[in-house]
């Protein structure tokens, strides 16, 4: 997943503001890390988000948990491809 630095950098792109807030709340409690990017939570803390920071920050927090879950499946279709190639390299299919 991207570093929290990188989600700064990509609101500010985006919006102007690096939303630091939003990202540090996300990112940087590692015993909250997980529950805070539970997707099934997004109305909860997307609220949360919103009452506090604006409805722009709330969609920041969105992207976030986007970004994250794209990184994520990036790196096991990668993986997966890596596996798959290493197999068959193994049995001696190309």
């Amino acid at each position: 997943m991207p570093p929290v630095a990188k989600h700064f950098k990509t609101s500010s792109e985006r919006t102007g503001k690096e939303y630091r807030e939003v990202h540090e709340w996300l990112d940087n409690d590692p015993e909250k890390k997980a529950e805070r990017h539970d997707l099934t939570k997004i109305y909860e803390y997307g609220k949360m988000i919103e009452e506090k920071y604006g409805e722009e920050a709330r969609n920041e927090y969105i992207r976030h948990l986007h970004d994250d879950v794209k990184t994520k499946f990036e790196h096991l279709q990668h993986d997966l491809e890596k596996t798959i190639a290493d197999t068959l390299a193994y049995f001696g299919v190309k």
